[in-house]
């Protein structure tokens, strides 16, 4: 990101700014721009929480966090004292008015102090109940700028959006009481990520593989979002969630978009997500008969990752000794459109499972053989196109070249290519591109409100038929396995089977 144009001077508002994501997240990604010179000198950095003390108290407390989760280390204590110059602490609560007045009593004097203009983004690292509250009360203490004219005010926003279609609706409500749509950035940080961004760069800026793009050429894409860690402590948080929720509503359905999606006019905020949109709009819609034909839940029971036993769901702290939540979630859906109708896209997300990998596989349709089948060759396995996010980002091409020998004989070869070999460097971390743009105003990389509502509304769908059914055989799955084997049967009924990343 050294070559990025530094972003204009704001002050950067962290509610829930010394929590567990502005820890291991959000603060190093500042310190990482301030390193890499892409913030304005003047930008200061106000983490507003419920619990610390002086402005010292907490440069300490994130010097801690950056020295343990900055992306390039050691960090240098000039860079370091640079940064911490940025860096102050209000003390308040998100659910009191009280708080909002003296804490824009508080960013005037720093925005005096520092010579700036006014710009604020309000960067919201907090649990979901209280982003209506905390917006509410922003609005009322005068600290929203309005759109035109004069200072901007920004809003970003941390998944989970709602917990259904209605929640999402009636939170989007909430926020558009007080900030405009364009002043609203919903995170998901996977689409920071230089493998998910370079999806349509592969596709749209190569002529080799667009033209294969659709259903002539491919015979079906599976998208995973597998995970070695079980709830790691978050057990009361999954027990509302559940990774249908938590994982395949937000990351997995972004990543269905940005495989699916037809070549916008532009590389421009609304033009990228118009088509996202619209293969959310294209998903067949599927009756309750239809979701529990092509849907599958799962929950890990005791086994073993890396060798080490692990406990089941069931067994991690705060979480019900009978609980029915899922921690796996596979799901066949169809996009009905000219370029994808029959072919199937296979999605799934689960915990303790074997790795931890994300990836699009793009399975092609196999050719014709007979020209082979004199010489004895009488199956041949399919080109696959992988597309790996993490952690080993790169992309990968299987095809069929002849043994070397007397006879006729086919085996896949692969061509790989990774981005740390190839461009050396370590990439920006995703919360490092994420809060730039927000800071340029840049939403292509964020979710637009009907992009989210689109995706609830499928998603709703099938948690409402799952309510309705509960599982009757829940743990279905050691851990460190890759999953159910109802999860296995979902493509066998079809010919087809999991790739094993």
């Amino acid at each position: 990101m050294s070559g990025a144009p530094p972003a204009g001077p704001a002050t950067i508002v962290v509610f829930g700014g010394s929590g567990d994501l502005s820890r291991r997240k959000l603060v190093p990604a500042l310190f990482e721009l301030h390193r890499d010179r892409q913030l304005a000198p003047a930008t200061a950095v106000v983490g507003f929480g419920r619990s610390g003390g002086t402005d010292e108290e907490y440069r300490a407390a994130m010097k801690a966090a950056v020295g343990e989760f900055a992306r390039k280390k050691p960090v240098e204590d000039a860079d370091w004292d640079g940064f911490a110059a940025r860096l102050f602490f209000f003390r308040g609560d998100h659910a009191r008015a009280d708080s909002f007045a003296a804490l824009g009593e508080r960013l005037a004097a720093i925005e005096k102090e520092r010579g700036l203009p006014g710009n604020r983004l309000f960067y919201l690292a907090i649990p979901p109940s209280g982003i209506g509250p905390t917006v509410k009360h922003l609005g009322e203490a005068g600290l929203v700028a309005p759109v035109e004219g004069g200072p901007w005010s920004r809003l970003v926003v941390e998944k989970p959006f709602g917990h259904d279609l209605a929640s999402a609706r009636a939170l989007n409500e909430e926020i558009g009481h007080v900030f405009r749509e364009r002043q609203v950035f919903r995170i998901d940080h996977y689409l920071g990520k230089e493998t998910t961004q370079n999806i349509l760069v592969f596709r749209l800026g190569n002529g080799l593989f667009e033209p294969l793009w659709n259903r002539r050429y491919v015979d079906h894409v599976q998208i995973t979002v597998a995970e070695a860690i079980g709830v790691e402590g978050r057990g009361r948080f999954f027990e509302e969630t559940g990774v249908f929720r938590d994982v395949v509503q937000n990351h997995v359905l972004q990543l269905l978009c940005l495989v699916a999606m037809e070549p916008p006019v532009a590389f421009e905020p609304n033009a990228v997500r118009d088509e996202k949109v619209k293969v959310l709009r294209a998903l067949r819609p599927q009756t309750p008969e239809e979701v529990l034909r092509d849907t599958v839940r799962g929950q890990y029971a005791p086994g073993a990752v890396d060798g080490k036993p692990v406990p089941g769901y069931r067994q991690e702290p705060n979480v019900a000794p009978a609980s029915l939540r899922e921690t796996y979630a596979a799901w066949k859906v169809h996009v009905d459109n000219w370029r994808w109708a029959g072919v199937p896209f296979y999605l799934r997300a689960g915990k303790r499972l074997p790795k931890r990998v994300t990836e699009i596989a793009i399975t092609f349709k196999t050719p014709p053989i007979a020209f082979f089948r004199r010489a004895g060759v009488l199956s041949q396995e399919p080109n696959v196109l992988v597309l790996r996010i993490q952690p080993d980002e790169g992309i990968a091409l299987r095809f069929g070249a002849k043994l070397p020998g007397a006879s006729m004989r086919i085996e896949p070869v692969k061509m790989d290519f990774r981005y740390s070999e190839f461009f050396g460097a370590a990439s920006p971390e995703a919360y490092e591109r994420l809060v730039m743009d927000a800071l340029n105003g840049d939403g292509t990389l964020f979710a637009r409100r009907d992009e989210v509502e689109a995706a609830w509304e499928h998603v709703t769908a099938v948690l409402d038929t799952w309510r309705e059914h509960p599982p009757q055989d829940h743990p279905n799955y050691e851990a460190g396995t890759w999953g159910p084997e109802a999860a296995v049967a979902l493509l066998a009924r079809d010919g087809r089977r999991w790739r094993r990343p």
